[in-house]
């Protein structure tokens, strides 16, 4: 069949961006094709009285995956994207009144918490993140830059490096390997809340999870100058730069399939004939479509969802990039409402990022952009949407530890209802899939749909995984895939 595209990508978020980038590079004629009116997805943007602020990610962990995708266009993070490393980096707040300070040197990072915490806790600390360091080095390449686990990778390594899966701890919960290794309460729940990176519940998540204090306290955690849209700007530059066609405000409505294969998507009443389609969005949106429910595998629990602000508040000196104000009572609570009853926090803990300071961004003459979020269930049955009730409740409490002022404004807000109706088959939720069992890695969809030739996934709820540099690494391993496949069809891995 001859067609207009060799690849088309259907939608423009990280995934999709970073595959569309290298089959572009590739030499594929590929098609991106976004529902929205801009780029991005999740990592989204919105003015108000002339002011850019962000309204999704706030910090860019593994700025080295940025990295791959841009070298496929001969850019780099170095050349086109300035980061920022503020420090110290993030303040946590509990109601007893103690505040722990986090810098970008993990060093520092010790040194503040036993200045607060002891000694004792700091040496705890130094010994917990020798092991999310072991966690991370020997499950990065098998559970992340590799195409997606099966049960049989973890028997091969149990059997091939019994060390190394001891490393990994599997069989531990998040919460039974933190309480194992820290005494502090105040340290426990600052190194509990990095579950809700990937969405998931530290009770039932495997311990493997730990390995993302690691990346953030010892890797880092870097701002965007210009904030975390000028990622997807320069991600939209670099698909110019490989022949990437973009068309915005493009909703594809149904894959074409004959014979087991892919040729194509509908949009509307008309065909875009195609080789090959990389779809970027929700597993569960491609599933609803007529003939792929059994071809993809059903999602796991859900992640939880986000109800999302922002605040146009008084500027002042005293702000730390990134503020994190926990509730009093135990934090475990938090997760119990939102996964086990299905409701909104009854007392959230509330992130705060200050823009200014986090990515460099101008706010307005005497105010700066707060972007203030509160985890909050996905949209499911029997699950009712508090929002507004919950982010106007966090915006009491800020005003009453004097972090904005009582006239500031809330001028722009977002709900988890909102979040389902914008990315479809979502429910709300931020990362896809949960994280909440021991086998969540394995039921995450492959990059390569087996069962229809041609298509490909590259999303937070496919392998690897949410968040930008596992969408960005999930749309590499994408296109990785459909290479891989197109040189076989082509008889280019024969013997000469």
């Amino acid at each position: 069949m001859s067609t207009a595209f060799d690849v088309v990508v259907v939608g423009g978020g990280m995934g999709g961006l970073a595959a569309a980038i290298a089959l572009g590079a590739a030499n594929k004629r590929v098609l991106l094709l976004e529902r929205a009116s801009s780029l991005g997805g999740k990592v989204g943007e919105a003015v108000v009285d002339g002011v850019a602020f962000d309204t999704g990610p706030s910090v860019l962990t593994l700025p080295g995956i940025v990295d791959d995708v841009l070298r496929h266009a001969g850019m780099s993070v170095a050349a086109q994207l300035p980061l920022t490393r503020p420090s110290p980096s993030f303040r946590y707040h509990y109601e007893s009144g103690v505040v722990l300070d986090v810098f970008v040197d993990a060093d520092d990072t010790i040194a503040s918490i036993g200045r607060v915490l002891g000694d004792a806790s700091a040496n705890e600390l130094r010994s917990f993140l020798r092991y999310a360091k072991d966690i991370w080095e020997t499950s990065k390449d098998d559970f992340i830059f590799k195409a997606a686990p099966s049960l049989a990778t973890l028997v091969r390594l149990a059997m091939s490096r019994p060390l190394d899966m001891l490393k990994v701890d599997p069989l531990h919960s998040m919460v039974q390997a933190i309480n194992n290794r820290i005494t502090s309460p105040q340290l426990r729940t600052l190194l509990l809340r990095y579950a809700t990176y990937n969405g998931s519940d530290p009770t039932t998540a495997p311990a493997t999870l730990n390995c993302i204090a690691h990346v953030e306290l010892d890797l880092g955690g870097f701002g965007v100058v210009g904030g975390m849209s000028a990622l997807r700007d320069v991600l939209h530059a670099a698909c110019e730069r490989v022949g990437v066609e973009v068309r915005c405000g493009v909703s594809v409505d149904d894959m074409v399939v004959s014979d087991g294969r892919v040729v194509g998507v509908r949009v509307g009443t008309d065909v875009i004939e195609a080789n090959d389609v990389v779809v970027n969005a929700d597993v569960a949106w491609l599933r609803a479509l007529p003939g792929l429910q059994r071809a993809l595998p059903k999602p796991s629990s859900l992640s939880m969802s986000g109800a999302t602000m922002v605040i146009k508040a008084r500027r002042r000196s005293s702000r730390v990039a990134h503020e994190v104000i926990f509730p009093a009572g135990d934090y475990l609570e938090e997760f119990a409402d939102i996964f086990r009853h299905r409701r909104a926090p009854r007392t959230p803990t509330i992130y705060v990022c200050a823009q200014e300071r986090a990515h460099q961004r101008q706010g307005w003459a005497e105010h700066e952009p707060l972007f203030v979020m509160v985890n909050m269930p996905a949209i499911q049955a029997g699950v009712v949407d508090d929002s507004d009730v919950v982010l106007d409740h966090a915006a009491q409490r800020l005003r009453q530890r004097g972090m904005i002022d009582a006239d500031d404004e809330i001028v722009w807000r977002r709900s988890a209802a909102d979040l389902a109706q914008q990315f479809p088959g979502s429910a709300g939720s931020l990362y896809g899939a949960a994280s909440n069992d021991r086998l969540s890695a394995f039921r995450r969809a492959d990059n390569a749909v087996a069962s229809v030739a041609g298509l490909y996934v590259a999303s937070g709820s496919a392998h690897p995984g949410g968040g930008v540099p596992l969408c960005l690494q999930s749309g590499l391993l994408a296109a990785a895939a459909l290479l891989r496949r197109s040189s076989v069809v082509r008889g280019d891995n024969r013997d000469s």
